[in-house]
């Protein structure tokens, strides 16, 4: 039986932020390159998208950005594009804006070079993605993290999730049980209207709520986030006992 299914071949990974929480590791490393289990986090994302079939990767750079573009152009199993933000840095909306002439006219993955770190269940989170996705329906699909179930979270959550899988904000002081896992996968008409320079994603997220264009799908397996120096030894034991 022929899978007809869109696949997406482009992607686009954020590697431009200062690390300013993962200080003082990232004085020298750029938080990308900073390495979990002998692999830098960058690698990581990048495994993930080779293996759901992606061809061609941009890769935005800012700090330390020498560092990060001799790093990713040793991959050999996909393109590497560089979108250069040396001279402003863009912010994660403004970054992904920017690069969109880079990153074709279909849906694309995108990555957070830093957040975007799991380990999988029985079928690749990225699979869900591609299995969930509805272009009639959605703008913009995100991976979610149950934060009950997260190692290195201490947040109250970022959104609600209905039966439909439509995404809606955490109320104001209130908790909710998911978290974004920096995972998504962006259709470019979500950037439709979008402002120009430095702008956040959560803008964006908003607007695509309104319009009911904001979707997610449950992340399986177990989301690590590693936000801090301290969160690394967690990571590293979750991901040791897994494989025993």
């Amino acid at each position: 039986m022929t899978d007809t299914r869109f696949r997406p071949t482009n992607a686009m990974i954020l590697a431009a932020g200062l690390g300013k929480r993962m200080r003082p590791l990232t004085a020298t490393t750029p938080k990308p390159l900073i390495e979990v289990n002998g692999q830098a986090l960058i690698d990581h994302g990048m495994d993930r998208l080779a293996g759901a079939g992606v061809r061609s990767c941009v890769v935005n750079v800012h700090y330390l950005a020498d560092l990060v573009e001799v790093h990713v152009r040793h991959r050999k199993d996909m393109e590497i594009i560089i979108s250069d933000e040396r001279d402003q840095l863009l912010d994660t909306g403004g970054g992904i804006k920017k690069a969109l002439p880079l990153l074709g006219e279909e849906p694309f993955f995108q990555l957070n070079s830093d957040t975007s770190y799991w380990i999988e269940g029985v079928k690749p989170n990225l699979e869900h993605m591609i299995e969930a996705w509805d272009d009639s329906r959605m703008d913009a699909l995100l991976l979610v993290a149950e934060t009950v179930k997260a190692i290195g979270y201490s947040g109250r959550g970022d959104f609600e999730m209905a039966r439909d899988g439509s995404l809606s904000r955490r109320p104001e002081k209130g908790v909710t049980p998911f978290a974004y896992a920096g995972a998504a996968l962006l259709h470019p008409r979500f950037f439709d209207g979008a402002p120009e320079g430095p702008f956040s994603m959560n803008h964006l997220f908003d607007k695509a709520i309104e319009n009911d264009r904001l979707f997610g799908v449950q992340m399986e397996g177990v989301w690590l986030h590693i936000g801090t120096p301290e969160a690394i030894p967690a990571a590293e034991y979750a991901v040791r006992e897994s494989a025993a």
